[in-house]
């Protein structure tokens, strides 16, 4: 596989939606900066993220983050915390997981046999043990 020559990043994708301002992107960005490593799998000019909340501060508050990427399914991640910070982090961590997940349902499926016949078993590393005391001792 290639290296993604114009690798998505949340600075260069993140757009603030309703219920926020220009002058809370930075922050944003910072919070959700550990969303980098998986986004580097993705062309920045086929990435988009928005991120906007309902009823800011109030009781019921809700932050969405949405994300598109070109030739997949949207993408969108929902938190009801109350604290700013903690839904942020929520939807964050929600989006994370689920492009993993993505990223591994899309790989062939006979990379992942190769990779789970490919770890030995307990009887098998038992086994390998054994050979290498024989051999040891030999």
């Amino acid at each position: 596989m290639s290296a993604v020559t114009n690798p998505a990043t949340v600075a260069e994708c993140l757009r603030v939606g309703a219920g926020f301002s220009q002058g809370d992107r930075n922050w944003i960005v910072a919070q959700f900066a550990t969303l980098d490593a998986r986004l580097a799998a993705f062309h920045a000019d086929a990435t988009e993220l928005e991120v906007s909340v309902k009823d800011r501060e109030a009781r019921g508050q809700k932050v969405t983050l949405e994300c598109w990427i070109a030739g997949r399914q949207k993408i969108v991640t929902t938190s009801g915390e109350e604290d700013l910070r903690a839904a942020l982090n929520d939807v964050r961590d929600d989006l994370r997981r689920r492009l993993n997940d993505a990223k591994t349902r899309q790989e062939p499926r006979h990379n992942k046999h190769v990779r789970e016949m490919g770890q030995p078993g307990p009887d098998q590393a038992a086994d390998a043990d054994l050979t290498r005391v024989d051999a040891e001792t030999a």
